[in-house]
């Protein structure tokens, strides 16, 4: 049903669907020839204000008219769920494919020799490095972030800066090291002036953190930020994808035998260090110690 969605504006649905499309034009175009006669017959007696108006009304509701027409896609055939989807809107996850472009690489090291030689993509023009990962590619825990800082870049690995520093404190509380996790971002490069990753940015790079997930196979996913919860999220078609991180962190997601969950970025947290009860970091402090827990009960 999707995979052919984007780049065609008739083909998305069957002919019937697509028919009743032309039709709706059509009516609506017949719809405002119609008023625009009705309006004229009686400009004779009102005022060309009047007429004016009249015809405004009518083009109003004739686009009405062709707007009801448009239905959404629905992203059923790739994620196997019923969530509502506006054309151009795909589903990724395991399966590394998005857009068209499938990656598939038979080992780790390979899918990182072929991402660090990366051309073409839409940061390369800002002069930024690619930043791969850290931690250990046998981990049963991946964490995703959203994209690399001015560290990063400089060192190539992701979360190495004092948003890192606080991420490796965070899990060390409940006894992880760094060669208990995988550690990545949704985007390879560095943004310019750390602004937030552009959505057609995160698309480009959406088939490489794909295909990380694909060959970490990991238990438990760490969704860190905004940008890697509604990224993933959206790859799994689940309708909380729309809301912010404020209230969908903490709850866990289980697709294709991973459980997900969403946390808090460690820059959010540095720009709030308050501990007191109900505070950013006391309730990073409860999603860290479910992340141990849950990984407690899997093992």
């Amino acid at each position: 049903v999707v995979s052919g969605a984007v780049g065609r504006s008739t083909k998305w649905t069957d002919d019937g669907e697509d028919e009743g499309r032309r039709g709706g034009v059509q009516g609506g175009n017949s719809f405002l020839s119609r008023s625009l006669a009705l309006s004229l017959s009686f400009s004779l007696s009102f005022s060309l204000t009047h007429f004016i108006e009249g015809v405004a009304a009518a083009a109003v509701a004739a686009m009405r008219t062709m707007r009801m027409r448009i239905k959404p896609v629905r992203c059923v055939a790739l994620c196997g769920a019923g969530y509502g989807r506006r054309l151009g809107v795909r589903c990724f996850f395991v399966n590394g494919t998005t857009n068209g472009r499938s990656l598939n690489y038979s080992s780790h090291d390979a899918l990182m020799e072929s991402m660090k030689s990366l051309k073409g993509d839409p940061l390369e023009t800002t002069g930024s490095r690619i930043v791969t990962y850290r931690g250990n590619p046998e981990a049963k825990i991946m964490v995703i972030g959203e994209a690399p800082g001015a560290e990063e870049d400089r060192q190539g690995k992701p979360f190495v800066g004092k948003s890192g520093q606080l991420l490796d404190n965070i899990l060390g509380s409940v006894g992880f090291e760094e060669d208990d996790v995988y550690i990545t971002n949704i985007v390879k490069r560095r943004p310019p002036n750390n602004r937030t990753p552009l959505k057609w940015e995160i698309l480009a790079y959406k088939p490489w953190i794909a295909e990380e997930i694909r060959l970490i196979d990991p238990y438990i996913i760490m969704l860190v930020g905004r940008t890697s919860a509604q990224t993933v999220l959206r790859s799994i078609c689940s309708p909380d994808a729309r809301l912010p991180i404020s209230q969908i962190r903490g709850k866990w997601y289980e697709h294709e035998g991973k459980w997900m969950i969403p946390v808090f970025h460690p820059s959010y947290l540095l720009r709030n260090p308050q501990k007191t009860p109900g505070s950013p970091k006391a309730l990073t402090w409860q999603d860290i110690k479910g992340v141990r827990s849950k990984m407690d009960e899997i093992l």
